[in-house]
């Protein structure tokens, strides 16, 4: 039986190819986790953890995802089976409270050794595949409407995206819904626009904005409000026949199950490190289809292995009525894998190779690592156009 013979964490950061305007935050960079853990077979498997804008988004940030897998994960899975994904992730759920990107990026890395090990693709570790790609919006995030309008356009004329998200929640409602209404009046049936607010509106805000979103032809509002207002939520559901959609109130299957039991959402917006993992993300799914919630492939802007991962658990989900959003390592400047995944006609292919189906660009990590001595940028690889 092959063990679990060493865990190794990476920080590495990556600028991103223009401010990224959220309402808790502005990125300039995203900075990875990543997850290498070695295999006494000889195998290893490769995972991520990415969180947005460091402790702004939420209870986990790079730097302490990072410390507690190296002090608290690593000596509970050192000499475990290697094999026994499940059995791992029982060993941590019980130690370790919380947590999920971490124990994310540790489920993801071995289930992508264990489809090396047993030559199939991680989706078919999940269940088996429904679909070989995922339709991908992509989030206008700058902030002004003429460049947010442009940037719209060269994603039609180039056909990588024709859904679009345009992050709200720092101006007045007033503004924000006119900014909205601009866009979409420019685009028309084009293209199909929708909002994340990030939780940044109380309900009568929330009401308000989603009147006019609704006049405006927006197709869909992500968490208008905080988390925890699940009541205000259901509310705003019940009110509008545009849908809602939960995104941070998501964090796992037990949360997933109180939305769907209070009908607070139309849509769930379903992300494997949220979740805790691409089990449970598979198990939020699952609630969802069962209490007839649309489902919204989600990212947390993550870089190449877990984009390629959520791939993996998006794929192999009955229905995908919102489509997805993968597009994370599209809004960096930098691939850290040797053959990027594949975006073209409005849409990503997922990899088919065994695991994950990916590999890292091992140059471009060492590198980029926080901890890497950097004596010349001419060791560099030549990087090929991201935008």
């Amino acid at each position: 039986m092959p063990m679990i013979e060493s865990i190794e964490t990476l920080l590495v950061d990556l600028p991103t190819i223009r401010p990224h305007i959220l309402a808790m935050a502005t990125m300039h960079r995203q900075t990875l986790v990543l997850v290498r853990i070695r295999c006494s077979d000889g195998i290893e498997g490769i995972g991520e953890a990415t969180t947005i804008g460091g402790l702004s988004y939420g209870p986990e940030s790079p730097e302490g995802i990072k410390l507690a897998i190296d002090t608290y994960f690593t000596p509970l899975l050192l000499q475990a089976d290697a094999s026994r994904s499940a059995q791992a992730m029982d060993r941590l759920n019980r130690a370790i409270v919380g947590n999920n990107f971490a124990k994310c990026a540790i489920e993801t890395a071995l289930l992508d050794a264990m489809g090396k090990r047993v030559g199939l693709p991680v989706s078919e570790l999940l269940g088996g595949r429904r679909r070989d790609t995922l339709p991908i919006a992509w989030t206008l995030a700058s902030g002004d409407t003429a460049k947010d309008i442009a940037e719209a356009e060269e994603m039609l004329d180039r056909r990588r995206h024709k859904i679009f998200k345009l992050k709200i929640g720092k101006r007045a409602v007033e503004a924000d819904a006119a900014h909205v209404a601009a866009i979409k009046a420019a685009l028309g049936d084009r293209a199909s626009v929708r909002v994340d607010v990030n939780q940044a509106w109380d309900e009568a805000a929330a009401a308000k904005g989603m009147a006019l979103l609704e006049a405006a032809g927006c197709d869909l509002v992500e968490q208008p409000v905080a988390a925890h207002l699940r009541g205000a939520m259901a509310r705003l559901a019940q009110r509008f026949t545009l849908p809602i959609m939960a995104d941070e109130a998501l964090t796992g299957p037990a949360s997933a199950f109180g939305y769907a039991a209070e009908a607070a959402a139309d849509v769930f917006a379903v992300k494997i490190q949220q979740s805790g993992g691409l089990y449970a993300a598979c198990k939020v799914g699952a609630i969802a289809d069962a209490a007839g919630i649309g489902l919204y492939g989600g990212t947390m802007l993550e870089a190449g292995v877990a984009t390629a991962a959520s791939a993996h658990v998006f794929a192999t989900f009955p229905s995908l009525s919102f489509q997805t959003e993968l597009f994370g390592p599209l809004l960096l400047t930098e691939e850290i894998l040797t053959e990027p995944l594949a975006y073209a006609d409005f849409s990503l292919t997922i990899p088919d190779g065994p695991g994950l189906g990916i590999t890292l660009d091992e140059a471009r990590v060492a590198f980029f690592r926080r901890d890497a001595e950097r004596k010349s940028v001419h060791v560099l690889p030549t990087q090929t156009e991201r935008v």
